[in-house]
């Protein structure tokens, strides 16, 4: 029995191991070449990330400066307090259809990575459904998750989890060629 216990793992591990697999299929239906619902186009955010100034006359340039929208602990629901700011955006977006925003979710550290990648996800998805609400197609939003993985305060305490507790609404500009 000991002898089939080794083998036993040796072959879950390599089946295991096959589900993984970042191989490629080409399925034979699917023209590959002429198919452009695939194609990502190049973004990039609206310039605090790179360094670079935000253009004023752009969408980004635009839109309403207040992009960060805080969240009760445990919480997916939009305080009271938020509700203007993301109705601002609402109103830009629905009124500017060629914008597109990234709603990323994040938490603060407790709970588990699993747990917080959702409740973040829960977050942004809120956000998109209030935007919704004020005449926001769904193609001009789309929603991340970070979980607790990318906090703005690294301490371990009630006022740095209040802050990592949030919803960066990033405006995405498409790049010129």
């Amino acid at each position: 029995m000991t002898r089939i216990q080794p083998v036993m793992a040796v072959v879950a591990a390599v089946l295991l191991s096959a589900c993984g697999s970042n191989e490629r299929r080409d399925t034979p239906d699917v023209d590959l070449a002429n198919d452009t619902s695939s194609i990502v186009q190049p973004v990039t955010i609206d310039g605090l990330q790179d360094g670079s100034e935000i253009d004023p006359n752009s969408i980004a340039g635009q839109a309403p400066l207040e992009r960060v929208i805080y969240f009760d602990y445990d919480q997916a629901e939009l305080r009271p307090e938020f509700l203007d700011i993301v109705a601002q955006h609402g109103r830009f977006l629905a009124q500017n259809p060629a914008g597109r925003v990234r709603l990323e979710g994040h938490t603060d550290e407790r709970g588990t990575r699993e747990y917080n990648i959702a409740l973040g996800e829960a977050r942004a998805k809120t956000i998109a459904r209030m935007l919704q609400l004020q005449g926001v197609s769904s193609a001009q939003t789309r929603t991340v998750s970070y979980g607790e993985e990318l906090p703005v305060d690294d301490a371990h305490n009630n006022d740095a989890w209040a802050k990592n507790r949030r919803v960066n609404i990033i405006y995405e500009v498409a790049l010129q060629n």
